[in-house]
C-alpha cells in the first residue's frame, strides 16, 4: 500500500510542536493573570484614595427625606409623649370634649387624658402636618405660580387666582392663621409636586414619628372621610412642630396685613383661635371644624418659662376645655 510522504512525518519532532504550543499558550494566560492583576490594584488605590462623590458630599434629597430615615430605625427620635397622666384623680375638669389631652411642651409628660387614643376626625388640625412638612421642603421667601388645580378645592378659601404669583410666606400665614384650603392646596403641589405625593410624605412622616393612629386623606382636612387623628398624636405633633421657630411666629400671630397683586392689592389674615386675644400666655396653635369632626382645637400657652399643650376634639366648647386644662396644668407647676 503506498502512503502520501506528508502522512509519514516522525513521532518525535510532533511532539516538540506540541509541547512548545502548550507552553505558549501557559505564557500567554500568565501573561494575561498579570495584566488583570495589576489593573486590579490599581483600581482599587485609586477607589481609596479618591472615594466616591456621593460619599463626600451627599446630593441634596429631592423628595421626603422622611422615606430615608424610616429606612434606618436606629435614627427615630425618642417617644415624643410619654408617662401616664401625672394628675390624673388629682382634680377633675369639666371637660365638654369627649376625647382631650394636657402634655408639658418641653419634656414631653402626660399632665392629664380623656380617651387619649379614640381616632377622631381633625378637620383642620390637619394643616400642622402641612405647615411642618412644607416648611421643610418651600422656601420662606421663594415665589410661587399658583396652580389651577388649588382653585377647585371646596369651602374656605382666600381666593387664589390660576397664573398669580405670591410668596411662600404669605401662603404660610393664610394657612395657619386663615386657614385656607386652597392655600394647604397650594403648598402641597409646591412642596411635592402633586397632592397625592405630599399626601404620601404626610403619612410617612407621621409613622415616622409614632403617630400610630394618625391618617391623612387631604391636605387642608376638609376631606373627613379617612383624615383622623388622636388627641396622644396632635399633641405629639404639636410639641413636634413648636420646635419650629418659624412655625412658632407663625401660629402665635395674631394678625397680619400683606401686600397683594392687583386688583385685591392688600390682605388681612386674623387668626382664627381666638385663645390669643383672651388668655394670658397663648400662643398658637390651631383650629379645626367640620359638621363631621366638631370643633376642634390644639391649644398652646406659657407662663413663667413652662410652656402647656392642650388637645380638645369635637367639643361644644373648645376654648372654655382649652382654657381648664391649661389652667389645671400651670397650678399643679
Amino acid at each position: 500500500m503506498t502512503v502520501s510522504l506528508h502522512v509519514l512525518t516522525p513521532v518525535a519532532p510532533r511532539r516538540r510542536r506540541r509541547r512548545r504550543y502548550r507552553l505558549r499558550r501557559l505564557a500567554l494566560l500568565v501573561l494575561v493573570a498579570l495584566l488583570a492583576g495589576g489593573a486590579g490594584i490599581w483600581y482599587g488605590r485609586r477607589a481609596v484614595t479618591k472615594p466616591h462623590h456621593h460619599s463626600v458630599t451627599p446630593q441634596a434629597p429631592t423628595h421626603k427625606p422622611v422615606a430615608r430615615r424610616i429606612s434606618h430605625p436606629s435614627t427615630l427620635p425618642l417617644p415624643l409623649l410619654h408617662g401616664t397622666p401625672l394628675l390624673a384623680g388629682t382634680v377633675d375638669p369639666r371637660i365638654l370634649a369627649p376625647a382631650a389631652i394636657l402634655v408639658d411642651a418641653r419634656t414631653g409628660r402626660i399632665l392629664w387624658a380623656k380617651r387619649p387614643y379614640e381616632r377622631r376626625k381633625i378637620a383642620s388640625i390637619t394643616k400642622i402636618m402641612t405647615a411642618v412638612l412644607a416648611l421643610r421642603e418651600v422656601p420662606w421667601r421663594s415665589t410661587i405660580t399658583v396652580d389651577k388645580r388649588v382653585t377647585r378645592v371646596p369651602l374656605v378659601k382666600e381666593g387664589l387666582r390660576t397664573g398669580e404669583r405670591v410668596r411662600a410666606w404669605k401662603l404660610f400665614y393664610a394657612l395657619l392663621l386663615y386657614s385656607g384650603n386652597d392655600d394647604a392646596a397650594q403648598l402641597a403641589i409646591s412642596a411635592a409636586g402633586s397632592v397625592h405625593a405630599f399626601l404620601h410624605q404626610m403619612n410617612a412622616e407621621a409613622a415616622y414619628l409614632g403617630l400610630r393612629d394618625t391618617h391623612f386623606r387631604s391636605p387642608s382636612g376638609v376631606i373627613d372621610e379617612g383624615n383622623y387623628s388622636t388627641p396622644w398624636d396632635i399633641a405629639a405633633l404639636t410639641r413636634y412642630a413648636l420646635r419650629d421657630p418659624r412655625f412658632r411666629r407663625l401660629v402665635r400671630r395674631r394678625k397680619i396685613q400683606v401686600r397683594w397683586a392687583r386688583p385685591t392689592n392688600s390682605k388681612i389674615y386674623l387668626n382664627n383661635n381666638w385663645l390669643l386675644h383672651g388668655y394670658h400666655g397663648a400662643n398658637g396653635v390651631k383650629t379645626g371644624y367640620t359638621n363631621a369632626s366638631g370643633w376642634c382645637l390644639a391649644a398652646s400657652a406659657t407662663r413663667h418659662g413652662r410652656t402647656l399643650i392642650a388637645v380638645v376634639l369635637d367639643s361644644r366648647n373648645i376654648y372654655g376645655d382649652a382654657k381648664a386644662l391649661l389652667n389645671l396644668g400651670f397650678s399643679h407647676g
